[in-house]
């Protein structure tokens, strides 16, 4: 049984369950994941399934990747990913897994990369009080002394120091299913998720 599926991530929005309570919710518009190809332990050393998403035109996928995706039919996908499985053989090339899988009221993972917040200084990517605004300090928004004596005189790995924020693999656990949309492949999901429009997330039931 496939315990997990693709989809990117609309908006958020918010829903309201029968005690009156508004609940926010994100909606994420799933991807239908068609099988296209089968490992199998004799062969590869593991169970899995590889699913293609995110229809592409013909001009926008390269010659090896059509020729990997001949098998599924004529479809060209954008994305390809592996589900791990009990028994690859079950599946059929070319079969779609959708919103199905997922009923309203169970509890998932959502894995997604989170929005990314270009180059940023201490106080904005560690949260540094910074220093003082008066009585002539010139050490306002910068991170101080890094260093330390003679010995070891190197700075220490995992100093926090300025850099590139977001943009990095974030999972969310334990977030319930409120609402299902099988007609138009919507799901909604309790709380926000990681990353911004269009963000391709991973559901996967716990």
């Amino acid at each position: 049984m496939v315990d997990r599926i693709y989809g990117k991530k609309i908006g958020m929005s918010r829903y309201f369950v029968e005690e009156g309570k508004s609940v926010p919710v994100t909606i994420v518009k799933i991807e239908p994941c068609v099988v296209v190809q089968k490992k199998t332990t004799a062969k590869d050393g593991y169970e899995a399934i590889q699913v293609g998403f995110d229809n592409r035109k013909a001009g926008r996928v390269n010659k090896p990747i059509k020729g990997h995706l001949k098998s599924a039919g004529d479809q060209l996908f954008g994305n390809l990913r592996e589900i791990k499985v009990e028994n690859a053989e079950s599946y059929e090339l070319g079969q779609t897994i959708d919103s199905n899988i997922f009923q309203p009221g169970d509890l998932v993972n959502v894995c997604g990369k989170s929005k990314g917040r270009g180059f940023a200084g201490v106080m904005k990517r560690w949260g540094f009080h910074g220093g003082r605004k008066t009585h002539g300090s010139k050490s306002h928004r910068i991170p101080g002394s890094i260093g330390t004596n003679t010995t070891p005189g190197r700075v220490m790995k995992g100093r926090k120091m300025p850099g590139r924020m977001g943009f990095e693999n974030t999972k969310i656990k334990n977030l319930k299913v409120i609402d299902i949309r099988p007609e138009i492949q919507i799901i909604a999901i309790k709380g926000s998720l990681p990353g911004s429009f269009s963000t391709i997330m991973e559901i996967s039931k716990i």
